[in-house]
Protein backbone atom coordinates (compact mmCIF):
# COMPACT_ATOMS: atom_id res chain seq x y z
CA UNK A 1 0.00 0.00 0.00
CA UNK A 2 1.16 3.55 -0.74
CA UNK A 3 2.49 4.22 2.62
CA UNK A 4 0.81 7.84 2.17
CA UNK A 5 -2.53 6.14 1.82
CA UNK A 6 -2.21 3.76 5.07
CA UNK A 7 -1.53 6.89 6.66
CA UNK A 8 -5.11 7.36 5.43
CA UNK A 9 -6.90 4.54 6.99
CA UNK A 10 -4.86 4.75 9.77
CA UNK A 11 -6.67 8.41 10.54
CA UNK A 12 -10.10 7.08 9.67
CA UNK A 13 -9.63 4.53 12.08
CA UNK A 14 -8.27 6.73 14.83
CA UNK A 15 -11.31 9.47 14.46
CA UNK A 16 -13.74 6.88 15.13
CA UNK A 17 -11.66 5.58 17.87
CA UNK A 18 -11.48 8.50 19.51
CA UNK A 19 -13.77 8.93 23.10
CA UNK A 20 -15.68 12.09 22.90
CA UNK A 21 -17.30 13.82 26.18
CA UNK A 22 -20.56 13.04 26.28
CA UNK A 23 -21.60 16.77 25.80
CA UNK A 24 -19.98 16.50 22.59
CA UNK A 25 -21.69 17.08 19.24
CA UNK A 26 -19.48 15.79 17.04
CA UNK A 27 -20.53 13.53 14.36
CA UNK A 28 -19.45 10.04 14.74
CA UNK A 29 -17.68 7.67 12.06
CA UNK A 30 -20.40 5.22 11.36
CA UNK A 31 -18.52 4.03 8.03
CA UNK A 32 -14.82 3.58 6.76
CA UNK A 33 -14.89 2.73 3.20
CA UNK A 34 -11.59 1.55 1.72
CA UNK A 35 -11.13 2.14 -2.38
CA UNK A 36 -9.11 1.58 -4.98
CA UNK A 37 -8.81 1.41 -9.00
CA UNK A 38 -6.31 -1.52 -10.53
CA UNK A 39 -5.63 -4.31 -11.38
CA UNK A 40 -6.66 -8.09 -9.70
CA UNK A 41 -3.92 -7.61 -6.89
CA UNK A 42 -5.53 -4.27 -5.64
CA UNK A 43 -8.09 -6.45 -3.89
CA UNK A 44 -5.05 -7.66 -1.49
CA UNK A 45 -4.49 -3.53 -0.67
CA UNK A 46 -8.16 -3.35 0.54
CA UNK A 47 -7.90 -6.58 2.52
CA UNK A 48 -5.07 -4.80 4.22
CA UNK A 49 -7.28 -1.63 4.76
CA UNK A 50 -9.52 -3.95 5.88
CA UNK A 51 -7.78 -5.72 8.20
CA UNK A 52 -6.68 -1.84 9.42
CA UNK A 53 -10.06 -1.17 10.40
CA UNK A 54 -11.37 -0.20 6.87
CA UNK A 55 -15.64 -2.02 7.76
CA UNK A 56 -15.42 -2.64 3.69
CA UNK A 57 -13.91 -2.23 -0.02
CA UNK A 58 -14.94 -1.13 -3.50
CA UNK A 59 -12.30 -2.29 -5.86
CA UNK A 60 -12.93 -1.05 -9.61
CA UNK A 61 -10.73 -3.38 -12.20
CA UNK A 62 -8.43 -1.10 -13.82
CA UNK A 63 -5.95 -3.33 -15.96
CA UNK A 64 -2.22 -1.79 -15.61
CA UNK A 65 -2.01 -1.19 -19.56
CA UNK A 66 -5.11 1.13 -19.07
CA UNK A 67 -3.55 2.81 -15.60
CA UNK A 68 -5.77 5.80 -14.86
CA UNK A 69 -4.35 9.33 -14.81
CA UNK A 70 -4.83 12.05 -11.54
CA UNK A 71 -8.08 13.45 -13.19
CA UNK A 72 -9.32 9.92 -14.39
CA UNK A 73 -8.82 9.17 -10.99
CA UNK A 74 -10.76 11.88 -9.39
CA UNK A 75 -13.58 11.65 -11.51
CA UNK A 76 -14.15 8.18 -10.24
CA UNK A 77 -14.14 9.04 -6.90
CA UNK A 78 -16.34 11.66 -7.40
CA UNK A 79 -18.69 9.13 -8.69
CA UNK A 80 -18.11 7.30 -5.53
CA UNK A 81 -18.21 9.75 -2.86
CA UNK A 82 -21.62 11.20 -4.50
CA UNK A 83 -23.32 7.29 -4.52
CA UNK A 84 -22.23 6.56 -0.83
CA UNK A 85 -23.19 9.74 0.06
CA UNK A 86 -20.28 10.36 2.17
CA UNK A 87 -19.09 13.58 3.86
CA UNK A 88 -15.06 13.48 4.37
CA UNK A 89 -12.58 12.00 2.20
CA UNK A 90 -9.18 11.61 3.09
CA UNK A 91 -6.40 10.45 0.55
CA UNK A 92 -2.70 9.94 0.48
CA UNK A 93 -1.14 13.52 -0.84
CA UNK A 94 0.80 11.70 -4.02
CA UNK A 95 1.18 8.04 -5.49
CA UNK A 96 4.51 6.77 -5.32
CA UNK A 97 5.35 6.14 -8.91
CA UNK A 98 5.05 9.45 -10.77
CA UNK A 99 4.51 11.87 -7.48
CA UNK A 100 1.76 13.62 -9.55
CA UNK A 101 0.20 15.40 -6.04
CA UNK A 102 -3.03 16.16 -8.10
CA UNK A 103 -5.74 13.51 -7.69
CA UNK A 104 -7.01 15.24 -4.05
CA UNK A 105 -7.33 18.64 -5.35
CA UNK A 106 -8.97 17.69 -8.71
CA UNK A 107 -11.76 15.76 -6.46
CA UNK A 108 -12.29 19.23 -4.30
CA UNK A 109 -12.67 21.33 -7.31
CA UNK A 110 -15.12 18.43 -8.51
CA UNK A 111 -17.33 18.27 -5.40
CA UNK A 112 -16.80 21.96 -4.83
CA UNK A 113 -15.88 20.94 -1.62
CA UNK A 114 -13.05 22.81 0.86
CA UNK A 115 -9.70 20.94 0.96
CA UNK A 116 -6.67 20.90 3.21
CA UNK A 117 -3.63 19.05 1.80
CA UNK A 118 -0.47 17.49 3.54
CA UNK A 119 -2.32 17.19 7.09
CA UNK A 120 0.03 16.70 9.77
CA UNK A 121 -2.83 16.57 12.72
CA UNK A 122 -6.55 16.56 11.90
CA UNK A 123 -9.37 17.70 14.58
CA UNK A 124 -13.18 17.50 14.03
CA UNK A 125 -15.21 19.19 16.44
CA UNK A 126 -19.35 19.42 15.69
CA UNK A 127 -19.19 19.68 12.00
CA UNK A 128 -15.97 21.42 11.81
CA UNK A 129 -12.69 20.26 10.52
CA UNK A 130 -8.94 21.86 11.54
CA UNK A 131 -6.31 20.48 9.66
CA UNK A 132 -2.61 21.51 10.86
CA UNK A 133 0.18 21.31 7.79
CA UNK A 134 3.53 21.99 7.82
CA UNK A 135 4.22 24.43 5.31
CA UNK A 136 8.48 26.42 4.45
CA UNK A 137 9.07 28.08 7.51
CA UNK A 138 6.49 26.81 9.80
CA UNK A 139 2.99 25.48 10.20
CA UNK A 140 -0.44 26.49 8.80
CA UNK A 141 -3.63 25.86 10.96
CA UNK A 142 -6.90 25.66 8.19
CA UNK A 143 -10.78 25.05 9.35
CA UNK A 144 -13.63 24.72 7.42
CA UNK A 145 -17.06 23.28 7.69
CA UNK A 146 -17.91 19.20 6.40
CA UNK A 147 -18.12 17.84 3.72
CA UNK A 148 -14.02 18.26 3.02
CA UNK A 149 -11.57 16.50 1.17
CA UNK A 150 -7.89 15.93 3.35
CA UNK A 151 -4.93 14.97 1.65
CA UNK A 152 -2.30 13.20 3.92
CA UNK A 153 1.45 13.86 4.88
CA UNK A 154 4.13 11.39 6.90
CA UNK A 155 3.80 12.97 10.17
CA UNK A 156 -0.05 12.68 10.46
CA UNK A 157 0.41 9.13 12.45
CA UNK A 158 2.07 6.23 12.33
CA UNK A 159 -0.33 3.32 10.94
CA UNK A 160 -0.71 -0.12 12.85
CA UNK A 161 -0.07 -3.48 11.99
CA UNK A 162 -2.84 -5.87 10.93
CA UNK A 163 -3.27 -8.26 13.66
CA UNK A 164 -3.56 -11.71 12.48
CA UNK A 165 -7.34 -12.24 13.99
CA UNK A 166 -8.10 -8.92 12.26
CA UNK A 167 -6.19 -9.92 9.07
CA UNK A 168 -8.93 -13.75 9.05
CA UNK A 169 -11.90 -10.71 9.30
CA UNK A 170 -11.13 -8.93 6.81
CA UNK A 171 -11.66 -11.90 4.97
CA UNK A 172 -15.39 -12.01 5.37
CA UNK A 173 -15.39 -8.45 5.18
CA UNK A 174 -17.37 -7.22 1.87
CA UNK A 175 -15.38 -6.32 -1.35
CA UNK A 176 -17.40 -5.01 -3.84
CA UNK A 177 -15.96 -5.28 -7.47
CA UNK A 178 -17.07 -2.71 -10.37
CA UNK A 179 -16.10 -1.57 -13.36
CA UNK A 180 -15.26 1.96 -15.00
CA UNK A 181 -18.35 1.13 -17.34
CA UNK A 182 -20.37 0.93 -13.72
CA UNK A 183 -19.76 4.83 -13.60
CA UNK A 184 -20.26 5.50 -16.97
CA UNK A 185 -16.49 6.73 -16.79
CA UNK A 186 -13.14 5.44 -19.48
CA UNK A 187 -9.14 5.24 -19.11
CA UNK A 188 -9.45 8.31 -21.39
CA UNK A 189 -5.55 8.93 -21.81
CA UNK A 190 -5.06 13.20 -21.76
CA UNK A 191 -1.32 13.38 -20.83
CA UNK A 192 2.18 11.79 -23.07
CA UNK A 193 5.03 11.01 -21.81
CA UNK A 194 7.51 12.66 -23.84
CA UNK A 195 10.94 11.11 -22.79
CA UNK A 196 12.62 9.80 -19.57
CA UNK A 197 16.40 10.22 -19.14
CA UNK A 198 18.60 9.88 -16.33
CA UNK A 199 20.40 12.82 -14.54
CA UNK A 200 24.08 13.31 -15.87
CA UNK A 201 26.24 11.50 -14.09
CA UNK A 202 28.69 13.74 -11.47
CA UNK A 203 32.15 14.20 -11.44
CA UNK A 204 34.03 12.91 -8.90
CA UNK A 205 34.82 15.08 -6.44
CA UNK A 206 38.18 16.32 -4.29
CA UNK A 207 39.44 15.58 -0.85
CA UNK A 208 41.61 18.69 0.63
CA UNK A 209 43.34 18.10 4.39
CA UNK A 210 42.38 20.97 5.45
CA UNK A 211 40.46 24.71 5.36
CA UNK A 212 43.23 26.37 3.30
CA UNK A 213 43.17 23.79 0.75
CA UNK A 214 39.61 24.05 0.22
CA UNK A 215 40.27 27.66 0.11
CA UNK A 216 42.98 27.18 -2.80
CA UNK A 217 40.64 24.71 -4.24
CA UNK A 218 37.66 27.07 -4.78
CA UNK A 219 39.62 29.91 -5.83
CA UNK A 220 41.50 27.45 -8.24
CA UNK A 221 37.59 26.06 -9.70
CA UNK A 222 36.69 30.73 -9.82
CA UNK A 223 34.26 29.83 -6.76
CA UNK A 224 36.38 32.66 -4.69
Amino acid sequence: MNPFDELSIEEAVRLREKKQPHHASTPKVEDILAFSAGPAKSQDILRTAMAMGADRGVHVVVEEKDALEPLGVAKLLQKVVEKEKSNLVILGKQSIDDDAGQTGQMLAALLNWPQATQASKVTISDQTVEVVREVDGGVETLKAKLPMIITTDLRLNEPRYASLPNIMKAKKKPLEKKTLDDFGLSSEVRLKTVGVKEPETRKAGVKVEDVDGLIGKLKELGAL
